[in-house]
């Protein structure tokens, strides 16, 4: 077995993951806080793509280094995405929320449609070359072959979202509302919690880190187009899934997980067939886990 191609399939499957996990955590959050799947979620995720690009153009005409574009193209994607997943919560949910949940879920449906559609006439169908704003890290230069610096940039920053959402949910105020709404919103309301605000607050929260792994997964492809997010948050789907929807430890968990067996399918058995291994191992799961790999009723959601 060549050791150095194997380590490449790992850290591909991290980086994978990773993005996943960023994306799912919206997927999640929303689930157990109000028992909504998002379908729109992942469009949100491409307009923080878009956001960042049109940032990071404008910018590079004024003469920014590539490192000061990152981290204000990042920002402005995600004030931007974050507003988006405000609105929409606002438009598209609200008023459902004591209508059946097929209702909610046309709507969910309907909202991707119509921001696709959107970006396809407010931008291109073409996909955009999106420019490298990550330098490369001179520590890596002996392991360039195996690891880039965007995929590390990648690492880090899904492990700094998941230990600041781990932090809010458990020891913010906003967190135990979160908890309290997710386990019983009449109750909470008794209780004193603004349960807009924390639904509102959770559309937002979601939004951005779906915004984050939209500019950092764009910068390190290297292109997009408003398709992008339809793909990423069907995946992103099906490892919230794959984990147990409604736990964050499982959004990430199965996040990996997805990634990990997409990279290794397809490093050592055909690329051609990376979707097919994906979801034949998500059956393969549930038959044996239908709530997923964390999916307990005691385990701790949003």
């Amino acid at each position: 077995m060549n050791i150095d191609y194997f380590f490449q399939m790992f850290l591909g499957g991290l980086t994978r993951g990773s993005i996943y996990a960023l994306i799912a955590l919206g997927y999640t959050m929303v689930y157990g806080i109000i028992q909504l799947i998002n379908f729109a979620h992942g469009e949100i995720y491409m307009i923080g793509a878009f956001t960042g690009l049109i940032v990071a153009g404008l910018m590079t005409l004024s003469g920014w280094n590539s490192l000061s574009i990152l981290v204000i193209a990042s920002m402005a994607a995600v004030v931007y995405a974050s507003a988006y997943g405000w609105t929409m919560e606002k438009i598209a949910y609200k008023p459902l929320r004591k209508a059946p949940r097929l209702s909610a879920l046309i709507s969910a449906i309907g909202m991707s449609l119509f921001l696709q559609n959107y970006v396809l006439l407010a931008q291109t169908s073409d996909f955009l070359p999106f420019p490298n704003l990550i330098p490369e890290f001179k520590f890596l230069k002996p392991v360039e072959h195996i690891v880039r610096s965007s995929e590390i940039v990648i690492y880090v920053t899904t492990a700094v979202v998941m230990v600041l959402l781990t932090v809010m949910i458990k020891f913010t105020r906003m967190g135990k509302a979160m908890r309290a709404t997710s386990q019983d919103q009449e109750m909470a309301m008794l209780v004193g919690v603004d349960v807009n605000r924390v639904i509102s607050t959770t559309f937002v929260v979601g939004s951005a880190t779906a915004a984050l792994g939209g500019i950092l997964i764009a910068s390190h492809i290297g292109q997009i187009n408003f398709y992008i997010g339809f793909i990423a948050g069907i995946k992103a789907f099906v490892a919230a899934v794959l984990g147990g929807i409604g736990s964050m430890p499982g959004a990430v968990l199965g996040s990996l997980v997805l990634g990990w067996t997409e990279s290794f399918f397809t490093g050592y058995i055909s690329s051609d067939y990376e979707d097919v291994f994906a979801f034949l191992f998500l059956v393969f799961i549930l038959i044996f886990r239908p709530s997923g790999i964390l999916g307990r009723k005691e385990t701790d959601k949003v």
